[in-house]
């Protein structure tokens, strides 16, 4: 699939809006707006793999293997790190229990005895069991031709989120997966399929699209207001709708460190935290002031999820998708 720039920036942004979010929680800021990080990162989840399904076509069982070997192995990583020092006591509001642990490795969601709340162990982790929700049902519409699966996906979305407005489920799973926030994915597969048929609006309607939704989180921002899905949802919606519509047109060109964020931005995501409560400890012992702390969380947050990509992720993806077998069985071949 051809790199879209525009695409690239959005999950770089969206990548530190989390980082910085978190960053202010802990040192006693205000950047809740940061959450909706997590709604872009969905709605461009949502277009990616509706693109790439379509370019470049795969067997369902092939897809979620696939899938699975992006995501998976960091993410186990980073939350056998928790669970060692959990046990270690390095994080001692951290309670630990069998079925948490698996339910946290194996992308179910269940309710952390910590909390009570429908979390992993990692708590950003709980993104990850929306996206395994969403490509299971993804692969589903794999085994259809390619015209029923648009409307296969909006049926069985649909019935989701009906079904959780009409029950209100309890329990973890159910309560997880009829939340309005699956329908982002939803809205990023419409819009892929409106950017296949060049159908996206014109670079000026694409730059309103733009303005309007970054105006929309500012004004949240601004004015402390209440936000959820239902606010963050259309206003990301619009933003990745924007942008590829800038890029269609050709109003957006490559800018490397953007670039190179956006491919690194699914370790920045999971490796911050533990920087970030790093960080604040040590600036608890050094008597540092709050602008400090949140700027030294930030950018520690950000430089460990860029040297987990280089030294993690991207040897770890090498493995799991044979180039690193292919490299050394050309090595041992006789010239």
């Amino acid at each position: 699939m051809k790199t879209l720039y525009g695409i690239q920036y959005l999950r770089a942004f969206a990548a530190l809006a989390v980082v910085v979010f978190h960053a202010a929680e802990r040192t006693g800021g205000h950047f809740a707006i940061g959450a909706a990080g997590v709604d872009v990162f969905f709605v461009i989840s949502g277009f990616i793999m509706w693109v790439i399904s379509d370019r470049r076509p795969v067997t369902p069982q092939r897809f979620l293997l696939d899938r699975l070997k992006r995501i998976a192995p960091s993410y186990w990583l980073v939350t056998g790190i928790m669970v060692a020092g959990a046990i270690a006591g390095l994080f001692p509001n951290l309670q630990l229990s069998a079925g948490h642990l698996l339910g946290s490795l194996f992308f179910i969601p269940v309710r952390s005895p910590s909390t009570g709340e429908i979390w992993p162990v990692l708590v950003q982790g709980w993104t990850l069991n929306f996206e395994m929700f969403f490509y299971v049902l993804f692969a589903g519409a794999l085994f259809l031709p390619r015209a029923w699966r648009l409307l296969f996906l909006t049926v069985v979305f649909g019935l989701f989120f009906a079904a959780g407005l009409i029950w209100d489920p309890q329990s973890a799973a159910l309560a997880t997966y009829t939340r309005p926030i699956i329908l982002e994915f939803l809205g990023g597969v419409f819009i892929a399929e409106l950017w296949l048929r060049r159908k996206v609006a014109g670079t000026s309607l694409g730059l309103a699209c733009v303005g309007a939704a970054l105006c929309g989180f500012a004004a949240i921002y601004l004015m402390g207001a209440e936000f959820d899905e239902f606010i963050c949802g259309p206003l990301a919606m619009a933003l990745v709708f924007g942008m590829v519509s800038l890029e269609t047109g050709g109003s957006i060109g490559r800018v490397p460190v953007l670039t190179y964020l956006g491919d690194a931005s699914y370790s920045i995501y999971l490796w911050h935290t533990l920087t970030i409560s790093v960080a604040v400890k040590a600036a608890e012992i050094l008597g540092l002031d709050g602008g400090l702390t949140l700027l030294g969380a930030i950018v520690g947050g950000t430089v460990t999820g860029v040297a987990a990509y280089e030294l993690i992720e991207k040897p770890l993806r090498k493995i799991f998708s044979g180039e690193g077998l292919k490299r050394r069985d050309l090595q041992r071949r006789p010239s």
